[in-house]
């Protein structure tokens, strides 16, 4: 790895896939099941934590300690099953990580959902052969908005200084992580986060969605001469 001259490390749901409407009814249906109710909008505005951080916001502690890993499981076999044939990738993000890796750039991803979502994830988004690292909510104690999985992330990045680690993510949450990690970040609002929001937590630039941010890489914090 060290023989690249910087590294993109990007969160997938909301950035690279079409997935945050999905995960928040699927929390929504979950929580139901269980005889909690959760508002869609007030899920979706936790959507970017993994399960650890989103949970407690929907149940009690004590209920938490009790049901929280089924309630998880529950909801992760729900999604498996309704809803992750309906996300879709966003426009450009193969030839974005494409551009990225011909600059001589490492590419990794850094997400708060579990393993084996992410090694679907790649899979729907025609990635396998364009990513160097992963790092998931199994390898972090604690998910975003902590800094766990981006300091996971940037052991699997050895002999890269922080400067040249920028962050790609649509939510607050992998802004704050990041940033808690030595990291900058790129915000993109295809999540569906208000740009005041994503500059407020440290977004150092903001694009629409990764289509937006190659055709506009040249000038872009990404671009090797300014990385």
């Amino acid at each position: 790895m060290a023989s690249h001259r910087g590294a993109v490390v990007f969160d997938i749901d909301g950035t690279l896939l079409d997935s945050v409407d999905q995960h928040a009814r699927a929390w929504v249906e979950a929580f139901a099941h269980f005889g909690i109710h959760a508002e869609e909008a007030e899920v979706r505005h936790q959507i970017g934590k993994g399960g650890d951080q989103l949970l407690p916001v929907f149940v009690d502690r004590d209920r938490l300690a009790r049901e929280g890993k089924t309630i998880e499981a529950y909801r992760s076999d729900l999604f498996k099953r309704r809803y992750l044939d309906q996300v879709r990738p966003f426009p450009g993000v193969q030839e974005l990580l494409s551009r990225l890796r011909e600059d001589g750039l490492a590419v990794a991803l850094a997400s708060s959902g579990k393993a084996s979502e992410v090694e679907n994830y790649q899979r729907i988004l025609g990635i396998e052969g364009l990513v160097d690292a992963v790092t998931s909510a199994d390898d972090a104690d604690r998910s975003k908005p902590h800094p766990d999985i981006f300091e996971a992330v940037l052991e699997k990045l050895p002999g890269l200084p922080k400067a040249a680690v920028i962050a790609v993510g649509d939510t607050p949450y992998d802004a704050e992580a990041a940033g808690k990690a030595g990291i900058r970040t790129i915000g993109l609002l295809c999540g569906g986060f208000p740009e005041a929001d994503l500059s407020a937590a440290g977004c150092i630039a903001l694009y629409r969605d990764p289509q937006d941010l190659l055709d506009g890489y040249a000038r872009s914090p990404l671009a090797v001469k300014r990385l």
